[in-house]
């Protein structure tokens, strides 16, 4: 196995990385798969969120009085899920230290026993579809913001029509194509001996079949110069609680411009930690205002494309131009005249904190390993993070909001619903 700072690679291509907390008296372990929404097929948008309902397989006969993989965990004292991103999908797993012999062999087989049946495939697209409608009745703002912007990149839910046609032999393919161990990184936090998980590991995954490399996507050609105004890109109207607009910017390669991201990463702080809170004070037609930066909130949650999200409720009569309005004044105030110093170091403890409640959290620090090891190899390591953000200077943060300004943006109006029209009377009974 050859080494790394935060572990290594089995023959077969599967990523480890263990870190010992000694005296934690629980273990975390994460599966992280380089494969989410974007690389679902054509015509079968989901596949990637089916695939991982499907890696949690109920009870059958053959699993004896223990039931399935989710009843297992649990009736060991611990607790599984599992998220899909747009470049990714991790299933995590935390339970009392001495279980984690157990856990390892559980995560190895339900790889090695993956065959889901019609019947299980017809139940799991039923609970996607359920969840889609969810997330359509939430409003989809940043997925509306993304299709804008970064055209062809698709959202982690699927499309239920798309599903509703998926077969088994369909999810089986997009299994064996795409959870390889070379594709995947396994990494585990707690209360663990380093070479003892190490055996463990080599013993039940030495033995995951590998498959051939997806065929790599033709680079496409470069951008042509951009010679007029930056487009604005509205979207289609989507339903809100509340009136108001969501105005999106595509955020700079973490791989490629990590200071530039970071640099964005402090802006989001400074304008929903003070600069929204103070346009929401003097400006009637902003009701309330927040920004959020990166996958759903989450900066560092997943690889270029990556995305800034102001959101906005306006007051009754103002439309998406008052959100636009604002939005461009808090940030023409930053680029134009950088935070001064404190307002500056409150923002950054405030993230260094996050970090620090990150590393806190077993479960959070064995996904950011693998994470950080399957979608950032190149980049330091989640130790590096708080010393890099506290490198972000204000001048680079006013860099940061020019950038929007100058930038790409989309626009999506928020709708509340109608109010009711009140009854007439009309041949009610008295």
């Amino acid at each position: 196995m050859s080494t790394s700072p935060y572990g290594g690679r089995l023959a077969n291509g599967l990523g480890l990385a263990v870190e010992p907390r000694p005296g934690a008296g629980l273990v975390s372990v994460a599966l992280t798969v380089a494969a989410g929404g974007d690389a679902d097929p054509a015509g079968l948008h989901g596949t990637a969120h089916l695939v991982e309902h499907l890696m949690f397989p109920r009870a059958a006969a053959s699993d004896g009085p223990d039931g399935g993989h989710v009843a297992r965990v649990e009736g060991a004292g611990g607790v599984c899920n599992a998220e899909t991103h747009r470049d990714h999908t991790v299933f995590h797993t935390a339970v009392p230290a001495g279980m984690l012999t157990e856990v390892l062999e559980w995560e190895a087989r339900r790889l090695l026993t993956f065959a889901p049946t019609e019947s299980v495939l017809r139940t799991e697209t039923s609970v996607i579809a359920e969840e889609i409608r969810g997330a359509a009745a939430a409003g989809g703002v940043w997925e509306a913001a993304l299709a804008a912007l970064h055209p062809g990149s698709r959202d982690s839910f699927g499309t239920a029509a798309e599903l509703a046609g998926a077969t088994a032999a369909d999810v089986d393919a997009f299994f064996r194509r795409h959870y390889r161990p070379d594709a995947m990184v396994l990494s585990v936090v707690g209360e663990v001996d380093p070479d003892r998980a190490a055996a463990s590991v080599d013993r039940f995954f030495a033995g995951l079949p590998t498959a051939p490399a997806p065929a790599p996507t033709p680079a496409s050609a470069p951008a042509p110069a951009r010679t007029a105004a930056p487009a604005t890109i509205r979207t289609a109207p989507l339903p809100s609680p509340v009136s108001g607009a969501a105005l999106g910017h595509p955020l700079p390669d973490p791989v490629l411009d990590r200071s530039g991201y970071l640099a964005h990463v402090v802006l989001a702080e400074i304008l929903g930690r003070t600069r929204l809170p103070r346009l929401n004070r003097r400006d009637p037609r902003i009701v309330s205002a927040r920004v959020t930066c990166g996958y759903h909130g989450q900066w560092l949650g997943g690889a270029a494309p990556d995305l800034l999200l102001a959101q906005f409720a306006t007051a009754p009569g103002a439309g998406p131009r008052a959100a636009a309005d604002g939005w461009r004044e808090v940030l023409t105030e930053l680029a134009e005249r950088p935070a001064d110093p404190a307002e500056h170091r409150r923002a950054l403890n405030a993230l260094l904190l996050a970090c620090h409640r990150r590393a806190d959290s077993l479960t959070a620090r064995s996904v950011s390993l693998g994470r950080t090891a399957l979608l950032f190899p190149t980049a330091p390591g989640p130790d590096a993070l708080p010393g890099d953000l506290a490198r972000v200077t204000p001048a680079e943060v006013s860099a940061a909001a020019r950038a929007l300004l100058s930038g790409p943006s989309s626009v999506t109006e928020l709708t509340a619903p109608t109010a009711p029209t009140a009854p007439t009377g009309i041949g009610e009974n008295r």
